[in-house]
């Protein structure tokens, strides 16, 4: 399965389109997808929703999808990845709970995140002063305006998505709890040990593997390593970060260590995996 990758923190892509022209496919940064016009179905996961005018879809790391159009379809994909949100990170934790609650809560089983017009409309009115503002990225106070616009725009989805019916929540025994749960947790560990996860959700350590893997295909503990190397790819590839400073963000006890682990997964060091995708670009 193709992953596409973001080469700078943020973007906004907008176009229309007759027919999809992208295989199903994973990324390694978050979007935020909004359906201007248009009729179809976005394909998620496994799981297939209607969309319309106004509907809003978010999608994160590791998750894949693609659409059918039925008609005409003008798309705006707001695209960021974890160095965008660590900048904001400084601001006050209330701002760190929004951005947690939205991106880590799993909406990924419930289709467009937000169904009141009203509130459509006021994330398409964001929505339109954000692009204009990304046309000139030179101008007085640009990334404060940007970031302003995209803190109003999440705040007023992480409200629609926890003002949603609690029956269409995930159950904190469902597989999208432990999806959740992995992703809030993957910089900790200790705390996705096969054993602590299953004391967290009930379940034996026997058969939390078993229950995983059959609701997703995957066997839990792949699926948490191939998360960390995905996160740990993009770092390498987009950031300036040592591999000490690396190792130590995803809990790895030393450098030597971290280099060991991701050279058993991906066949190469940390240190050649960057300089092979920095001559790429």
């Amino acid at each position: 399965m193709k992953r596409y990758i973001l080469h700078t923190s943020f973007n906004i892509y907008h176009f229309e389109a007759n027919q999809w022209e992208h295989s199903v496919h994973k990324h390694t940064y978050f979007e935020i997808i909004f359906i201007l016009k248009g009729q179809g179905r976005h394909n998620l996961n496994g799981n297939s929703f209607d969309y319309s005018d106004g509907d809003v879809f978010l999608v994160g790391p590791e998750d894949f999808h693609d659409f059918d159009i039925h008609s005409l379809t003008e798309f705006c994909f707001i695209r960021f990845n974890e160095s965008f949100l660590k900048q904001q990170a400084h601001d006050g934790n209330t701002w760190q709970q929004i951005v947690e609650t939205l991106l880590y809560t799993s909406s990924q089983s419930r289709g467009s995140i937000v169904h009141d017009l009203v509130e459509k409309q006021k994330l398409h009115h964001l929505l339109q002063v954000l692009e204009s503002e990304y046309q000139n990225p030179e101008s007085s106070y640009f990334e404060i305006i940007r970031d302003n616009l995209m803190r109003s725009m999440m705040m007023i989805l992480a409200r629609n998505l926890l003002g949603q019916n609690t029956a269409s929540i995930a159950p904190n025994d469902s597989v999208e709890a432990i999806l959740r749960y992995i992703k809030q947790h993957i910089y900790q560990p200790d705390f996705l040990t096969i054993e602590h996860l299953a004391e967290v959700f009930h379940y034996s350590p026997a058969y939390i593997s078993i229950f995983f893997k059959r609701h997703t295909g995957e066997p839990l503990k792949q699926y948490i390593t191939k998360l960390k190397m995905s996160l740990i790819e993009a770092r390498l590839q987009f950031s300036q970060h040592t591999l000490t400073e690396i190792a130590d963000e995803f809990g790895f006890t030393d450098e030597s260590h971290f280099c060991k682990q991701f050279r058993k997964y991906t066949g190469n060091t940390p240190t050649a995996f960057r300089k092979k995708r920095t001559n790429q670009a």
